[in-house]
């Protein structure tokens, strides 16, 4: 029996991969293959069912196209800013829930609702709020006296209107993640820090930020991630549409308009690959640049 122990592995056991074989079967067919599919698709043209090997023309044809460049414009400005200004206004929301006020547990659910709701519907709503004749958004900022704003059908406007949709739908997924991180700081160091006459921001910055920095890093990887990916936020706010003139355009966008709209699926799958290359270096960068900072 000690000797069975001694030579036994789970990973070299018969057993353990007959019963992982479902699981890995669903995660080849509905994960990995489709992967697969585009990088060859990306390589061919003409109709489904019907393509053929057309080399790196598709490739050529999305990077030397310039609505190809602002929808990655488009993409990187929102992703930067959605994800930190996120992060922190969540952070704030969240501490000031853990330590300041009552009945956390109501202001938890009220916080989390959006989360449950459909960002479609959610859209819609917004596109009430930011309209320019009778958006409450506009109604408010009269009251401080600056004059309305053209969020939806302004090209200067387009990104950052979708910017702030942005950052409030992200962030009752922050809220709550970083209240269970906040949760889970040891007490003990508060005590000890308030028997030195640490002042709550020293306490902040000094103890929570510190511990917080796992959940914070997690939060930022998938907000990354989830920011570079974006489309049910343009669709919803812009009715279907990429904004006025397409000055809302993003990566996602542009892969949907020209696999669904223009049927160049070749193209679609060349920048669906682009795309995918981008995120992978990006969120390797990330990895390295938090473990440094955090060594």
């Amino acid at each position: 029996m000690g000797k069975f122990k001694l030579k036994y592995s789970a990973e070299n056991s018969r057993s353990a991969w007959l019963f992982l074989l479902p699981t890995l079967l669903i995660v080849f067919v509905f994960s990995i293959y489709p992967l697969f599919r585009s990088f060859i698709m990306s390589f061919q043209s003409g109709r489904l069912g019907n393509m053929s090997f057309n080399g790196i023309r598709n490739y050529q044809v999305v990077i030397t196209d310039p609505k190809f460049h602002d929808a990655m414009k488009n993409t990187a400005l929102y992703a930067f800013a959605v994800v930190p200004i996120g992060i922190i206004i969540s952070l704030v929301i969240a501490w000031l829930i853990f330590d300041r006020l009552k009945f956390k547990s109501f202001f938890e659910t009220i916080f989390f609702l959006p989360y449950l709701t459909s960002t479609v519907a959610i859209g819609v709503v917004f596109r009430y709020l930011f309209n320019f004749d009778y958006g409450m958004i506009n109604h408010l900022l009269g009251f401080v006296g600056i004059a309305p704003i053209n969020f939806l059908d302004n090209v200067n406007m387009s990104v950052w209107t979708l910017i702030i949709f942005g950052v409030w739908s992200g962030l009752a997924f922050n809220i709550i993640i970083l209240l269970s991180g906040l949760r889970s700081i040891n007490q003990e160091y508060y005590k000890v820090a308030d028997m030195f006459g640490a002042t709550k921001r020293e306490q902040f910055f000094k103890i929570t930020v510190p511990q917080l920095i796992p959940i914070i890093t997690f939060l930022f990887s998938v907000g990354l991630i989830s920011a570079f990916k974006v489309y049910t936020q343009v669709f919803a706010l812009f009715g279907g549409k990429a904004g006025i003139a397409n000055s809302a355009m993003t990566a996602v966008f542009y892969i949907y308009d020209k696999f669904y709209v223009q049927t160049r699926f070749g193209q679609g799958m060349a920048a669906t690959i682009i795309l995918f290359v981008i995120i992978l270096l990006i969120t390797f960068i990330q990895n390295k640049v938090i473990a440094w900072i955090t060594k």
